[in-house]
């Protein structure tokens, strides 16, 4: 098959499009024939990405979001046939799905909603399974509360804010870029462009979703309210600031989930969830999508590998 893979480390430099082996699904795996993969573009940095249990696995192949048709079933699937339509999220110390082929327990797969092109159904499950996880099961919202989505625009941001504008939160969001009326149109009731105003000048609010790390999750915790809860996705934050403020402060990664990628899809296929794009990449340019990373002013959404 044709893959995109990597035989050392690095950023998007070491990527390369070759030849390589079709993986064999274990027992109560699918082998997916692969439609579309969506990339993140931090997964290159990620330990995951290059070692399981710190021994390399290299070579690798990125992105870790899937949708496709089920080619092959091994022995222990109950749930899927040859021929099916499915999405689903790939555990980060296994290879992905940019490549023709990919192996994918039937537990971290679920049917592709029937209304998405593989495209935008291949965009779903980290970003839509993040945002469901850091507000229901992270952040505990409840509806009326006040939430704030840092980087509105983004994969993860943009299912936030229609999630819990959706499960009736008042949402405010930030961006960096001119997607104010975008932004808006997914729910939030206020959006503001951190080019030209500062996030911290005023509010108080129950939840702080952070999709950006670094100075913007330090200054999120002044705008929380006592008793407050701030997930972030970038890194542990540091718990005596948490004790200093009065809040609580939560660090997690994503893992994959059948029941809430089938509750993802059954939103998006009633009209209650959008699922934006900001780019396709055929799979033999893989490594200029994940060099598009480093433009500015990118638009909102995933970066899609088209595969077939």
């Amino acid at each position: 098959m044709t893959a995109l893979r990597a035989h050392r480390r690095g950023g998007p430099e070491v990527l390369v499009v070759e030849r390589a082996p079709v993986p064999v699904p274990a027992a109560g795996e699918v082998l997916v024939a692969v439609h579309a993969a969506a990339i993140t573009f931090d997964e290159l940095t990620w330990e995951e990405t290059w070692t399981r249990d710190g021994v390399s696995r290299t070579p690798v192949i990125p992105s870790h979001e899937v949708s496709g048709v089920v080619a092959e079933i091994a022995s222990g699937v109950e749930d899927f046939v040859s021929g099916d339509e499915v999405c689903g999220l790939i555990d980060f110390d296994r290879d992905g799905g940019a490549a023709e082929f990919v192996a994918v327990p039937e537990a971290d797969l679920a049917s592709k909603p029937s209304t998405l092109s593989h495209a935008a159904a291949a965009a779903l499950p980290l970003a839509g399974l993040t945002a469901l996880q850091a507000l229901a099961d992270h952040a505990a919202m409840q509806p009326g509360e006040s939430v704030l989505v840092h980087g509105g625009a983004g994969g993860v941001g943009a299912l936030a804010v229609q999630l819990a504008a959706g499960d009736g939160a008042q949402v405010t969001a930030t961006i960096r870029s001119d997607a104010v009326e975008l932004v808006r149109g997914f729910g939030a009731q206020r959006v503001i462009d951190v080019r030209t105003e500062a996030f911290d000048e005023g509010g108080a609010y129950d939840i702080v979703i952070d999709t950006v790390g670094g100075e913007t999750l330090h200054r999120s915790f002044g705008v929380l309210r006592h008793g407050g809860r701030l997930v972030t996705l970038s890194a542990p934050p540091p718990a005596d600031t948490a004790d200093q403020y009065g809040v609580t402060a939560i660090f997690f990664i994503v893992t994959p989930n059948r029941a809430q990628l089938a509750e993802l899809a059954a939103l998006v296929d009633s009209g209650r969830l959008q699922v934006p794009i900001a780019e396709t990449f055929p799979l033999a340019e893989g490594r200029q999508a994940f060099e598009s990373g480093r433009r500015r002013n990118r638009r909102p959404g995933k970066t899609v590998l088209i595969v077939s």
